[in-house]
């Protein structure tokens, strides 16, 4: 009679094959999103992933990523090292099955992993698919094993390096990204940073340390959370003042009934804390995968914190009989929370996994929360009646705001007769190919009005500097002649200032290209950032859709005869080289070896060029530049709104000592 198999023991037949690997080359977008950057980072996403696995599993406590100076990473884990002895199917090693075969690994049978994040055992084949070289080294059994691949063939079949001269086990994987297959082969430090520092927020005490040696003095850095999630959200609140009474986040946790349904199994942690703000910052997490559309784990956390925060307000009769109940949108203004769950079968929608699909999690994340705040708000009265308290403050700020959206929608019914009197609209009425230039100043909006195309250009002038919405609430937002402007333009509604609500719909945009185009100074970069605040509070999606952008006005005009040669800033070199660099390229030199005659003018102000230069060097779509604008992690792009932005001056201050020396030129 077998013996019985023990439940953390990991072997050959814990792998389930699926299907084969052949189409990843072919079309590697379906497997990682895309062949740019953020493909490029998926990779080193998915070998971490299986890492995590293990610790999540209990059997790994720290990952090391390191990028080398040839490009290549390197992901060193001490978990249980991918089973090695032959496949009970295929007959060949296991490590050669879960490296080249699509749809092979443990995650297709809980024996091997309760809960997993990778991609249900592509990840890692994908990868191998998409490298121009992999080398993995196992250490198990007190020795170290090693394989080679390229481009998902095997070039190197399983060898015993030797014996092991540590304890322990654990997987290395280096691999080399294919420059055949994918934009740029370039990691991005930043990119790695965050999300490594992210994923060593979900899983308490979990070391992850970053290296990068590209630089010459290496590059490291150390992640480890004791905290878990109420660190990640002190993190996210970090620079904001946090409202009296709530200074220690709340943490809330549960899991479902041990004799529930194998399919049915999960684990919940929360963490929350408001600041004084009025922007939402809630992030949720299905094992580990970040879900930025939510799903059944968001509407559970928002429809249980809103039932409990009207619930407590009505037993206490802070909320009367007669007083409409508080709405999400209020509870959750300036809320920053972090939503984690665990489960063993997630159920995602699409195949980027932004957001989930398992309906049983809505139910047990309501519960946990339900309850845990319940007890929480009883046992800590200050505490609840300051959450009360700040969301009654936003349900006034509400019911202001829409009386101010109201009287810009009204407008809006009205079409082009009540469009703001100083918009200069296209006549085409497609908004695929129309473009609105917001354009600093008269000046500048007179030279635009007169060098732009009538049929798809629109130009809107603004007058001095806008509000910094990100200090104040939707209804001062909202009561701004210069932002009912924008809105009443651009056509679309917003959205409030917690991202949700509104009247936003993005079908109704009236161009599909916003481009803001100010001087090429500081004041016209204030204003620039001033607008993206603006946008990213209130028109977000706009941003994710790709239809907003900065113009890129030159910065020196050289003239040489008749002919003038412009300069572009490209923010990498000091005005100056570039400016000596253009006239090293353009300006002939004599025989006797001075140069021709020569004129440079500085353009600080897009006033300071006719329309006909305006237009060619900026506005003209065959020969501007335009940068899009783009958000490649929400965490990182929300912290530099509030630090940036935010009414903490002492935040800006140090942000300001800590990266002065990083500043390549300074307009003073």
């Amino acid at each position: 009679m077998a013996a019985k198999k023990k439940h953390d023991e990991y072997g050959g037949s814990d792998i389930k094959i699926l299907e084969g690997l052949e189409a990843v080359r072919k079309r590697p977008g379906m497997y990682i999103g895309s062949t740019s950057a953020s493909g490029l980072h998926h990779l080193v996403w998915e070998i971490v992933d299986n890492s995590v696995d293990e610790a999540m599993a209990g059997f790994c406590t720290r990952i090391d990523v390191t990028v080398h100076a040839d490009g290549s990473v390197t992901v060193v884990d001490n978990g249980r090292g991918i089973p090695v002895e032959k496949h009970p199917v295929k007959r060949i090693p296991t490590l050669e099955v879960v490296m080249t075969i699509l749809h092979a690994g443990g995650k297709f049978d809980n024996n091997a992993y309760k809960v997993s994040g990778g991609l249900h055992g592509v990840g890692v084949s994908v990868v191998n698919a998409l490298s121009k070289q992999m080398v993995v080294q196992v250490k198990r059994d007190g020795q170290i094993y090693e394989m080679r691949f390229s481009r998902g063939k095997t070039t190197q079949k399983l060898t015993v390096l030797g014996k092991a001269k540590t304890k322990g086990t654990g997987t290395t994987t280096t691999f080399w990204p294919d420059d055949e297959i994918f934009e740029t082969t370039d990691f991005d430090f930043d990119i790695l940073r965050n999300r490594l520092q992210e994923t060593a927020f979900l899983n308490r005490n979990l070391k992850i340390v970053l290296t990068d040696e590209r630089a010459l003095m290496p590059r490291v850095e150390e992640f480890c959370y004791s905290g878990g999630i109420v660190d990640f959200v002190k993190f996210l609140n970090e620079g904001k003042e946090i409202a009296d009474g709530l200074k220690r986040p709340i943490y809330l946790s549960g899991r479902s009934e041990p004799d529930a349904e194998p399919d049915k199994l999960g684990e919940v942690e929360v963490a929350l804390q408001w600041n004084t703000g009025y922007s939402e910052n809630v992030m949720s997490f299905a094992n580990d995968i970040h879900t930025p559309e939510g799903g059944m784990h968001l509407e559970g956390f928002r429809g249980a914190l809103t039932s409990v925060v009207n619930d407590y307000a009505r037993r206490q009769n802070i909320l009367k009989e007669k007083d409409a109940n508080l709405t999400g949108d209020d509870v959750r203004e300036g809320l920053a929370a972090v939503i984690s769950v665990k489960l063993a079968d997630p159920q995602f929608e699409g195949q980027t996994k932004a957001k989930l699909g398992s309906s049983f999690m809505r139910t047990l994340v309501r519960k946990v929360v339900s309850s845990g705040l319940t007890e929480y708000l009883e046992e800590h009265p200050k505490a609840a009646r300051e959450i009360v308290r700040k969301a009654q403050q936003a349900a006034k700020g509400r019911m202001a705001a829409r009386k101010a959206r109201d009287a810009t929608r009204r407008k809006t019914m009205l079409e082009s007769a009540a469009l703001p009197g100083k918009l200069a609209d296209c006549s085409v009425r497609d908004p695929a190919v129309a473009e609105l230039f917001i354009v600093e100043g008269d000046s500048a909006g007179g030279s635009a009005k007169d060098g732009r195309r009538r049929d798809i250009q629109a130009i809107l002038p603004l007058r001095g500097k806008i509000l910094n919405v990100e200090r104040v609430g939707d209804h001062k937002a909202f009561s701004s002649d210069t932002i009912q402007s924008l809105i009443t333009a651009i056509g679309c509604g917003v959205t409030t200032g917690s991202g949700e609500g509104g009247d936003f719909d993005i079908e109704k945009v009236r161009y599909h290209k916003i481009i803001i185009m100010t001087d090429a100074d500081v004041d016209g970069a204030h204003i620039r950032i001033l607008l993206l605040t603006f946008f990213y509070k209130y028109m977000r999606p706009l941003i994710d859709a790709g239809y907003v952008y900065s113009a890129v006005p030159p910065i020196f005009g050289v003239k040489v005869g008749k002919k003038i040669h412009y300069v572009y800033p490209n923010g990498r070199s000091t005005e100056d080289a570039l400016l000596r660099q253009a006239i090293e390229e353009h300006v002939p030199v004599d025989a006797n070896g001075k140069r021709r005659k020569y004129n440079v003018q500085r353009y600080k102000g897009l006033g300071e060029m006719d329309p006909a230069q305006l237009a060619d060097t900026t506005m003209d779509p065959r020969t501007r530049i335009l940068q899009r604008v783009t958000i490649e992690d929400a965490v990182k792009a929300d912290r530099a709104v509030s630090e940036l932005m935010g009414s903490q001056v002492a935040t800006r201050r140090a942000y300001i000592e800590q990266h002065a020396k990083d500043a390549r030129f300074l307009d003073i």
